[in-house]
């Protein structure tokens, strides 16, 4: 059997190969062959995010009010790095680039599951940025979805306008053989028209959306227990679905219609499965094609994990206002939100403390959609201003790239 006949014979099936050859990659970087979304932080390319997850915060939409505040400049939103990131990995010498050559899971589905951010500085107006990306975990696993499933995290690594570390990103995604998947999958999904009654609720919850914006939300005024002013998104339709892309960018399938996609397409042909009309179009599709969604398994086009991220962000930028610090933020998408479905982001605080790092305050927060179901639970933690001094901006383990890079190659014990 020729090497062309094993690799289409093993297309789309998880094998011990694959996993193997996935650990070779453990902590090497891996260089990004797209250019960002963004290249540096603009007004435009700021409230373009923002809006597109429906929040218009002066402070990352108007430079004049952003001037007036304690960062004296526009600051883009905390997820807005998914936008970022010129390519900061050395260039791979061709032992390395044959070990990064391929996906070892081509063909499988690939959910995201847990995604994990630590900020330690903004991306200000006119910052531009890079990033570091290196896989550091693979892990076998079975489950009742996928069946046999691996579990892959990468960690981003991000620098801001004058070098210095701005933020981590880490996130595992599920790896699932789809032809089991799809055999596997056992939700129905229910959905039936929103009565006035319902719309009016929604309305009335967009209509009592408050931010604190200017005014400082002190730490010694925080309780535990209090609960944060709920924020409601949806429900979800493909129209919001086009407008998050305006902001965020395609991030899976590169940028660019018709012939620009045919050149992709040449190259990577596995991105653009053919429709029902044999047309190649994008894998990204089942996010707004139900009936690719359906013949994956699923019952309908879902959103992305990215979205509900920055959902919750927004839940938690609202509350702790300008003078507020968003820090850590951990979530796990343990179900899909449909297209139809209304998602009430929640939270309330669990725990406040004095630190090294400053006036910590720990939050419960989540996603809950229309039938009481817990979508994404996480945890955040913020950095608030006391009576006594402002925020000081917590300090990154290491200073450099490559003190992080070591750093993380420690922690996850590589």
């Amino acid at each position: 059997m020729t090497s062309t006949e094993e690799k289409k014979e093993t297309f789309g099936l998880l094998t011990d190969e694959a996993i193997a050859r996935s650990r070779l990659r453990l902590g090497v970087p891996n260089p990004q062959y797209n250019k960002p979304h963004n290249l540096e932080v603009t007004q435009d390319g700021s409230r373009h995010f923002a809006f597109g997850y429906g929040d218009d915060n002066p402070l990352y939409c108007d430079p004049e009010y952003a001037a007036g505040t304690r960062w004296g400049a526009l600051i883009a939103p905390p997820t807005f790095l998914y936008t970022m990131g010129e390519d900061a990995a050395p260039k791979p010498d061709p032992e390395t680039k044959a070990l990064l050559k391929g996906d070892p899971f081509a063909g499988l589905g690939s959910y995201q599951a847990v995604m994990e951010f630590e900020w330690w500085r903004p991306l200000a107006l006119g910052d531009r940025c890079r990033v570091l990306q290196a896989q550091v975990g693979v892990q076998p696993k079975t489950s009742s979805f996928g069946g046999r499933t691996a579990h892959i995290t990468h960690d981003y690594l991000y620098t801001d306008g004058e070098g210095e570390m701005h933020a981590v990103r880490r996130g595992t995604w599920i790896n699932a053989e789809r032809h089991t998947s799809k055999k596997r999958a056992k939700e129905k999904l229910e959905q039936v028209p929103y009565t006035p009654e319902q719309l009016a609720e929604i309305d009335a919850a967009y209509a009592a959306e408050t931010r604190r914006g200017a005014e400082p939300r002190y730490w010694e005024d925080v309780e535990i227990g209090e609960v944060m002013q709920p924020k409601v998104k949806g429900p979800l339709t493909v129209t919001d679905v086009v407008v998050w892309h305006l902001g965020w960018g395609m991030q899976l399938t590169p940028p660019g219609a018709f012939k620009i996609a045919a050149n992709v397409r040449r190259k990577a042909p596995g991105l653009y499965p053919p429709n029902a009309m044999n047309i190649p179009d994008t894998v990204q599709r089942l996010h707004w094609e139900p009936a690719r969604a359906q013949e994956l398994g699923l019952p309908n086009s879902y959103d992305y994990g990215g979205m509900r991220e920055t959902w919750l962000t927004h839940l938690v930028t609202d509350w702790i206002g300008d003078d507020g610090w968003l820090w850590k933020l951990r979530c796990e998408h343990r179900k899909f939100n449909y297209i139809g479905d209304a998602t009430w982001v929640r939270g309330e605080v669990v725990d406040k403390q004095r630190t090294e790092a400053g006036a910590e305050v720990h939050l419960k927060i989540w996603c809950e959609n229309q039938r009481g179901e817990t979508t994404t639970p996480g945890t955040a933690v913020v950095l608030l201003p006391t009576r006594e001094a402002a925020v000081t901006l917590p300090a990154p383990p290491a200073a450099t790239l490559d003190g992080m890079v070591a750093h993380e190659l420690e922690r996850f014990s590589i």
